[in-house]
């Protein structure tokens, strides 16, 4: 088989399986995922499904981190496994290795960085360091197109202006 249809034949398992998630048949999904890396171990966009299946549908973040971390290794062009990981260190409170990831998230190119700075508002809100959150909320909106992320993080700054009582 050519390479070239081998890629072609795992990207359209991936959409099927991505499609699988949107209907919320995870086992399904789950099975197109594992059969993509069994015959291409080096598809990352796989790995970064499977992350998050197990982040938000078992709520294993361990095994999510470990997916995520393959998903990066094998296709660090692929943008979004950078959120969802972030999204997963900040859940585990591992804000140590998150600000490490955010860092390098913001030097991908085509990244959302509004995104990338709503993660560190939430970062530096959940350590308690409101005034650095609100300057990163702040920067998400001024990258932000979208009404609906604006209103998110003009009501993430209220929160944290609420907590440190103001």
């Amino acid at each position: 088989m050519s390479k070239f249809y081998e890629n072609t034949e795992l990207d359209n398992m991936f959409f099927e399986a991505d499609e699988l998630i949107k209907q919320n048949r995870i086992g399904d999904a789950m099975n197109k995922l594992m059969e993509i890396v069994q015959i291409n171990p080096d598809y990352g966009r796989a790995y970064n499904h499977l992350g998050w299946i197990y982040e938000t549908k078992f709520k294993d973040f361990l095994k999510a981190e470990e997916y995520y971390k393959k998903s990066l290794e094998k296709s660090p062009e692929y943008l979004p496994t950078y959120i969802n990981y972030a999204i997963c260190l900040s859940t585990m409170n591992k804000f140590d290795e998150l600000k490490v990831h955010l860092e390098k998230a913001l030097k991908q190119p085509g990244i959302a960085v509004n995104q990338v700075y709503n993660e560190y508002g939430i970062m530096y809100e959940m350590l308690g360091n409101y005034d650095e959150a609100i300057e990163n909320y702040q920067k998400a909106i001024s990258l932000s197109l979208n009404p609906n992320d604006i209103q998110i993080y003009q009501d993430s700054i209220s929160r944290c202006n609420m907590k440190r009582g103001r």
